[in-house]
Order: C-alpha cells, then sequence, then structure tokens
C-alpha cells in the first residue's frame, strides 16, 4: 500500500483525524500507519520531523513536535488516570516483553517532540493498546481523542537508569473514554459477569429480563448500584386511566410478512414496517407511527410484525459515567432499526406531573406533535395517513399538548438510564399493538444507526430550549454534557 501511494495521509496531520472517533479501534499498528492517525510502526511517539518546519503554517512551531502517541503498557514508568496521563519517554527498553529499562534515555526524537509540544501547546493523539485473543497482532488500539502535554521533567526510574517524564491532560467536552470504562474488547464480551471492574449488581432487572443487565461503577468510592427505583419491564397504568379496548386484528397464518393481504399490513401503508435479520425484527425506516399485531390478530408471537413484543434482544450493561450519572452501553454489534426497549414507567395524565422540575425521568407521549412536524421535528413517513385514532380537532395546525406520559422516576427499566445526545444513535418511534388511540401509544427506542460493542446508547430527549419553567415563572437552563462534536449545550 505504502509504494502504492494507499494512504490516506502521505504527510502527519496535527489534531483530530477526519472520520475517526473516540472510541474506533483498530487491530494493528498498521491499520493506524494507512489511516494517518499513529504512522510509526513501533515507536510509541509518532512526530512531525524538521522538514515540517518549513511550510507555512507551521512557522509558529518548535521542531520536532508530537502529533499521537501509544500507550501499550512498554513502560515500567507510565502511570494513567483515564483523563491524566504520566507518559514516559522512549529508549532504554530491552523490548523483550519484560518492561524493564536497560538503559538512560536521550532528549532526542520523540522525547523532544514531546517536550517541544508542551511549549507549542499543540494537540495529541492519544492511543491506548491492550491485550486481544480475538485480533492477528495479539493487541486491539482503541483511539481515546485528545490531550495536551501540561509538564516535563526528567528523574531516576524503576530500575535507576535516566527516564524522561512527560504530564498529558485530555481536553474536556470530548465523548467519554471506552477503555477506561471496561477492560474487554471489540465482540468480545467478559466470560463471566462476576469478573466485571466495579461490578455492583448481577442483573438489574432481578431476572425480568430476557438477559441479564449487570451493573458496574469505577467512578464512586465506595462503589454504589443504582437505587432509588422498581425495576419493572412493563408498563403501570394509574388510576382513572382507561386504555381502549382491543381492535380488530389480522386472521394472517403463522408470519404476515407471507400475506400480501394482511390488513395490518394496510394499516402501516401496505406494507409491514418491519423486515427479519437473524431473527430480529429491523424497522425499515423511522414512521409516524408503527402498528403491530395485537391480541385480536391471528398471526404467531414469533411474527415479524410483533417485534417491539420480543423482549431485549441484546447483552447490555447499565455502568456509573463520569458526568452523566448513570448510562447504558452495549456488548452487542446492534444494526440500524433494531429494537433496543420501550421505555416505561407509571402511564399518568401530564397535568399530575406538573410542576415536577426535580424529575428526570417523564417522557411524554408526544407521537402527535412529531406527526405534525412541531417544535423542530422532522416530518416522518406516514404523517399524513388517516389515522383511525385522530380527531377532527387534532387536524388543526397546532395540536393540543401531550396528554399523557410516563413517570419512570419510581418504576422503570434500564431505559431510564439510556442518556441524552445531540447526535444519538438511537431514535424514538411511537408503537401501537393492541389498539389506535397515538395519544396512548407505546413509546419505543430503536437503533439509528451501527452501533459498535462497548458504545453508549443515548437519544435526544427533544426538549425545546427555554421550554421549561420553575414555578415562580423563571427559565430554567440545564447544561448539556453529552460531549457530541455539534452539542447545543445545552439540555433545556
Amino acid at each position: 500500500m505504502q509504494e502504492n501511494n494507499s494512504f490516506l495521509y502521505t504527510e502527519k496531520v496535527l489534531g483530530p483525524i477526519p472520520g475517526i472517533d473516540v472510541g474506533d479501534q483498530f487491530y494493528s499498528r498498521a491499520e493506524m500507519v494507512v489511516l494517518g492517525i499513529h504512522s510509526h510502526w513501533l515507536n510509541g511517539i509518532d512526530y512531525m520531523g524538521m522538514k515540517y518546519q518549513e511550510k507555512k503554517e507551521y512557522e509558529n512551531f518548535t521542531f520536532p513536535m508530537a502529533t499521537c502517541i501509544v500507550m501499550s503498557g512498554i513502560y515500567e514508568d507510565d502511570l494513567d488516570k483515564a483523563d491524566e496521563i504520566i507518559y514516559t519517554g522512549q529508549g532504554g527498553n530491552d523490548l523483550l516483553g519484560n518492561h524493564r529499562q536497560i538503559g538512560s534515555q536521550q532528549l532526542n526524537r520523540g522525547n523532544l517532540a514531546l517536550k517541544n509540544s508542551k511549549d507549542n501547546g499543540n494537540l495529541i493523539r492519544v492511543i491506548r493498546g491492550h491485550v486481544a485473543k480475538n485480533s492477528y497482532t495479539g493487541k486491539i488500539y482503541t483511539y481515546d481523542g485528545l490531550y495536551k502535554v501540561v509538564d516535563d521533567w526528567v528523574q531516576k526510574g524503576v530500575q535507576g537508569h535516566v527516564v524522561y517524564k512527560y504530564k498529558l491532560k485530555r481536553l474536556e467536552g470530548q465523548p467519554s473514554l471506552t477503555t477506561t470504562e471496561v477492560r474487554f474488547t471489540r465482540a468480545e464480551a467478559p466470560r463471566k459477569i462476576s469478573e466485571l471492574p466495579g461490578l455492583v449488581c448481577d442483573d438489574i432487572s432481578g431476572g425480568q429480563e430476557n438477559i441479564p443487565i449487570p451493573a458496574t461503577n469505577v467512578v464512586d468510592d465506595p462503589p454504589v448500584p443504582p437505587s432509588g427505583f422498581v425495576y419493572s419491564k412493563s408498563l403501570k397504568i394509574s388510576k382513572g386511566i382507561k386504555i381502549p379496548s382491543d381492535c380488530a386484528g389480522c386472521d394472517c397464518e403463522g408470519d404476515c410478512a407471507n400475506n400480501k393481504n394482511c390488513s395490518c399490513a394496510q394499516l402501516n401503508g401496505s406494507d409491514l414496517p418491519y423486515v427479519s435479520f437473524k431473527n430480529i425484527g429491523r424497522l425499515v425506516e423511522p414512521k409516524a407511527v408503527v402498528f403491530e399485531c395485537g391480541a385480536n390478530c391471528s398471526c404467531n408471537r414469533n411474527c415479524v410484525n410483533r417485534t417491539s413484543q420480543q423482549g431485549l434482544q441484546h447483552r447490555l450493561e447499565v455502568f456509573k459515567t463520569a458526568s452523566k450519572g448513570w448510562g447504558v452501553r452495549t456488548w452487542d454489534t446492534i444494526l440500524p432499526g433494531a429494537p433496543i426497549c420501550e421505555y416505561v414507567g407509571v402511564l399518568k395524565r401530564t397535568e399530575e406531573v406538573d410542576g415536577l422540575l426535580h424529575n428526570n425521568y417523564i417522557f411524554d407521549i408526544d407521537c402527535l406533535q412529531t406527526m405534525k412536524g412541531l417544535d423542530g421535528r422532522e416530518k416522518r413517513a406516514g404523517s399524513d395517513m388517516n389515522m383511525p385514532s385522530l380527531h377532527a380537532e387534532n387536524d388543526s395546525e397546532a395540536p393540543p399538548a401531550p396528554e399523557y406520559c410516563i413517570d419512570a422516576g419510581s418504576i422503570g427499566s434500564f431505559a431510564r438510564f439510556i442518556n441524552h445526545s445531540c447526535n444519538p444513535n438511537l431514535f424514538v418511534q411511537c408503537v401501537l399493538t393492541n389498539h389506535h388511540d397515538v395519544k396512548l401509544a407505546k413509546v419505543m427506542l430503536f437503533a439509528a444507526d451501527t452501533i459498535l460493542p462497548l458504545q453508549e446508547l443515548c437519544y435526544d430527549y427533544g426538549y425545546v430550549l427555554n421550554s421549561v419553567v420553575s414555578a415562580d415563572g423563571e427559565i430554567v437552563k440545564l447544561p448539556c454534557c453529552c460531549g457530541a462534536p455539534d452539542c447545543r449545550k445545552r439540555l433545556y
């Protein structure tokens, strides 16, 4: 590839590499060389040599200048605190795998480049390498974002030889690290849940879900499990709320995908909303509302048009984040359109929870607003269909405020821990099964894109700025900590 000039970057690049995101992983140094993220086959410090000082854009920098470092456990003096690194310079290592220094280091090459980077103030890409049995090199490398060198000094190392030390600090506002929060690698779950670092609960669902959901906490000292709620995988109905009676169903045999005349397919605009892939239904596209088969349908319980009713299909973990409270991440690769979960809690009238500013688990059932494309929302496929549950008053330009909501403050599932992101990998989908009243639709979360193992699940909470007001009429503002590159900086 080098001979054919097939590398993405033939010259070294400072700062972020377009298309390379925090958490991206590589099976070898060769992959990183081809992509230009770290362009040395062996050395832990990648740097720009003296030839770059001739370029006008670098005229104010001192060379050599570091661009990227790899931490992979070669040096016994390294200290990794995630957002802060004490990095040992290069040289003097015996390279035999026992991490020992056999000689003193010199202030040249990469060592001098890191020292100059402290004075230059330039950004350094940081990559962490871990042992991985499923990698052909025996290691896997994770890109962990941008750091700056903030200090450097010389000292005698563990073996008594001179070593150069560099302190690097991670820039704020970047997506959360994955390599400090988990100890396993891409597509490789731990053999035993009991071996998870920071394990505080084997299964927060208490056996209610199809698959156990462990909880881990490596942030708090001492570590504590999620608390203050009762786990339930099904929706609870408040007194005084009457769910519409079951509507008529289809007369299909087996799976509705085999019947071109399925009445449930007709409700969805002539085609079923799902396709089946590896025995998991996948939503073809986000829709205004999805009509699934219900209690009065004659198809079997595994029909593809009952996708949201099949329960948890992926291995997940609830984990404590550094800045956003609890979060949820996946151990499996999740494909676009795959169902994640229903948002459950206690179904209430919205007027019952008005003013509860300290309850962050309220989810308005606002399908009508989505269908009308209000509050900055894009209209979805099927928004113009003649919905059976819509009354004349809802055909106006501005439908009434959501009448019902789901309160997961004291009762709920793992869905209550899924965080907001301004660049989400999940989307909200209203689903109707046994009845056709969109004001009481199920609120489902689906994958918006391919989600790789170890990635945190997140969706856009959809708040309108300045929409939350306190009892005294003051606008309540809450900063957003999602870390997305295009973060709106405020949740509401």
